[in-house]
């Protein structure tokens, strides 16, 4: 990589990455994506193995796919990991040009096999992150190679995950790739796989790939080499015309948006005030300033970070960790991330790197503020209000920062945003008269808000619960269209992942599906209609740009109320008899993800992983137990109420698991206890109506070793606490096959 630091922040990452990295890999010349032409990488015995004196070409590879098959097992957005962004062909990483390579191939070798004879074709697309033109153009060139058309942006430039998710089901296209790693840290990035459908791979969809790339290690090994060609640069096979007839597919999209969110969008024209948007690595840019512009409503935005940054403009960098040690350390880019300082204050560490005091300066009070990730799928709502506002947003569970002497900005958790947005959503299909011609439903993670159940039921909306993961959300919604195409003229019936049938009555229509890390998207009226004629409720990925439409429309409705969002958010914890006002969410990182030397954090890695494994099975084991006829919940009170002496789970009404988690559902809240899918993290999310219990609740449980005690060891044998993780497994996999739809893809004759 040739980039040169724009920053003392950026060259100090850089300093620490060339130095950790050993000469050999600094010398390493496997592939050159410099050379135009075709060639072909031989890929040998001796990669497979570690690097060595006795094997100078070693790249360990079969570590790397050892924990590479293991995180496809159970990763909930992408296989994703930190790389060498500086030398990205360094095996030691979890994502490394090696890796791309072979998983590419063996995507395409798997499709190869599927759809013999067909012409197929695959978008491919990336954010800003680093390396992503690289990764992009290997993609593009080993699909090319085995026949496959890549469809790319017009320059290979780059577009948000939800357009390439929306083009791959409008366009009928095979699937897709994308690389992102949303709003992880610098470092880290991911393929992240799309189906025929545009939606991320389920666990089975990957593991039909890693088993075609233990195919090839077979060969290499039996056989001492395996060739694997790379096709020209300007290969026909990868087409950049088609973008080019669609406007990098803006127009689809606008013209989906206007059947939907952005039916009717006079209130936003008639804005006096402008909007702001923080387009996180600038990636949002290029894309949503275009939409906005065909919307005719550009004129009404401000920009901040257009341009495009894989270092995101510092944000989330600090010069120092949590614990005040000196060392480069990133807080990712989610903006409602909370952090603790040295003096044990919380504070956003995300929002703070914005110097909002600054930046804000000439801002009006009631300026909303929109702030998007990367790879522009997420949200983050805040707006800025008059200082002497803080007691009622106390009472509502609104954070706030001070901007100045006179001013402070709200900082909405996407559990609170979204219920502004569902509910103003509500209030425009009603004022239309469409609401009531269809039941409503929608889609959420048991992660995000118990007061969003709340309100549905408030508002006769059913509600399906899934496991985190935009892909579950997804996994329900074609579900749901199997049984309205089959059955046109009956009730649809899913089940969530509580085990509980939900009826969402005859040709239900999704008014959300979502979830509490800032994903969204809204459900269409008409069936989505693809151009070979295959129909959706709704799509398949977030969209920070449907959430953009719908916050920008009811910030317009609050303008012209002279309304503020925290007064519209108490407004509909009132009018719906919502309990659950509040909500908290604990994140518990192990080991600094930061940490630029390679070995020390894959010892650090493992060492979290196991302390997030510990703390999992500790109360996962307790859910499985009273799923099997083990144990019931009294015992499980005793062993809960015997570790935690200073908490009270005498109310605790189920203890469950919910396909990644555990769910402890009280009779006046709920608190989460899940691993990630991706790193060695815990989190721990809870909601309920005071505050401070469900915040202790969440702290004491999330952080805890999961040692077992006594009383725990006595419930629950060695043999079953041990197989409770395969026997979760077996029952997610249960969850997400019953009444799925497994309709294959037909490859359309394709007539654009």
């Amino acid at each position: 990589m040739n980039r040169k630091p724009t920053c003392e922040l950026e060259k100090e990452l850089f300093n620490s990455v060339f130095e950790k990295t050993p000469d050999y890999i600094k010398n390493l010349d496997l592939m050159n994506f410099d050379n135009e032409n075709g060639f072909t990488f031989l890929l040998k015995r001796e990669h497979l193995y570690p690097h060595s004196d006795s094997n100078p070409e070693g790249l360990n590879l079969l570590e790397w796919f050892a924990n590479y098959s293991k995180e496809a097992k159970v990763s909930t957005a992408g296989i994703r990991g930190p790389q060498n962004i500086l030398y990205p062909q360094d095996t030691r990483f979890p994502i490394n040009l090696v890796g791309i390579v072979l998983a590419t191939l063996a995507k395409a070798l798997v499709a190869r096999e599927k759809y013999s004879g067909k012409e197929l074709r695959k978008i491919a697309a990336s954010e800003v992150r680093y390396n992503s033109e690289l990764y992009l153009d290997a993609i593009a060139r080993i699909q090319a190679a085995q026949g496959i058309k890549t469809i790319v942006p017009v320059g290979r430039k780059t577009i948000p995950i939800w357009l390439a998710s929306f083009l791959a089901f409008k366009l009928d296209l095979m699937g897709g790739e994308y690389i992102t790693s949303s709003h992880g840290i610098s470092v880290k990035t991911a393929t992240k796989d799309l189906n025929s459908q545009g939606s991320q791979y389920l666990p089975e969809e990957s593991l039909e790939f890693v088993n075609k790339i233990q195919e090839i290690f077979d060969i290499v090994d039996k056989n001492g080499s395996y060739e694997i060609k790379i096709a020209p640069k300007n290969d026909s096979h990868i087409d950049e015309s088609i973008m080019a007839k669609f406007n990098d597919g803006i127009d689809l999209y606008v013209d989906y948006l206007k059947s939907g969110v952005a039916e009717n969008l006079d209130n936003i024209k008639r804005m006096n005030s402008k909007l702001f948007i923080e387009s996180v690595g600038g990636c949002a840019y290029r894309t949503l300033s275009r939409v906005l512009e065909k919307l005719g409503i550009s004129d009404k935005y401000i920009w901040n970070n257009t341009e495009e940054d894989p270092f995101f403009h510092s944000i989330g960098k600090y010069d120092t960790d949590p614990k005040g040690n000196k060392t480069f350390y990133d807080y990712s880019v989610d903006a409602t991330v909370l952090a603790k300082r040295p003096n044990g204050e919380k504070y956003f560490p995300v929002i703070e790197s914005l110097h909002y005091e600054r930046v804000l300066k000439n801002c009006a009070l009631g300026t909303v503020v929109l702030i998007t990730d990367p790879d522009h799928d997420r949200l983050t709502v805040c707006q800025v209000e008059a200082i002497g506002n803080e007691p009622m947003l106390d009472e509502y569970g609104i954070s706030y920062i001070q901007l100045d002497e006179d001013r402070i900005l709200t900082v909405y958790s996407a559990n609170q945003a979204f219920l502004m947005l569902m509910n103003y959503r509500v209030q425009q299909l009603k004022h239309n008269g469409k609401f009531k011609n269809h039941p409503r439903f929608m889609i959420k993670t048991t992660a995000s808000a118990l007061s969003w159940d709340e309100w549905a039921g408030a508002n006769n909306i059913k509600v399906v619960n899934v496991p985190v993961g935009f892909k579950e959300i997804a996994n329900i919604m074609k579900k749901v269209e199997l049984q309205i195409k089959n059955a046109p003229d009956k009730e649809v019936i899913v089940d969530d992942v509580f085990g509980n049938a939900i009826n969402l009555g005859i040709q239900p229509r999704m008014i959300f599906g979502g979830e509490e890390s800032g994903g969204m998207i809204m459900g269409s009226e008409d069936l989505i209609e693809s151009l070979g004629g295959r129909k959706a409720i709704a799509m398949r990925e977030k969209s920070a740009t449907e959430a953009i439409i719908v916050a920008s429309s009811l910030a317009a409705k609050l303008e012209e109320e002279n309304t503020t969002l925290s007064e519209y958010l108490a407004s509909i914890f009132d009018e719906n008899d919502i309990i659950a006002k509040y909500d908290v969410r604990e994140d518990i990182a192990y080991y600094n993800e930061s940490e630029p030397d390679i070995e020390k954090l894959k010892l650090a890695k493992a060492e979290g992983e196991k302390q997030r494994t510990q703390n999992d099975l500790f109360y996962l084991s307790l859910a499985i137990a009273i799923r099997e006829g083990k144990a019931n919940l009294e015992q499980v009170k005793n062993v809960l109420n015997d570790a935690f002496e200073e908490l009270d789970f005498d109310s605790l009404k189920s203890v469950k698991f919910v396909g990644d988690g555990t769910y402890l559902q009280f009779s006046d809240k709920y608190v989460e206890i899940r691993p990630s899918g991706t790193d060695a993290k815990t989190k721990a999310y809870s909601g309920g109506e005071n505050y401070e219990e469900i915040n202790k609740f969440s702290r004491i449980l999330g952080n805890y070793s999961g040692e077992r005690t006594e009383l725990h060891k006595s419930l629950i044998s060695e043999d079953f606490y041990n197989n409770s993780k395969e026997t979760a497994l077996n029952y997610y996999l249960k969850f997400v096959e019953k009444d799925a739809n497994n309709e294959q893809f037909i490859v359309p004759e394709y007539n654009y």
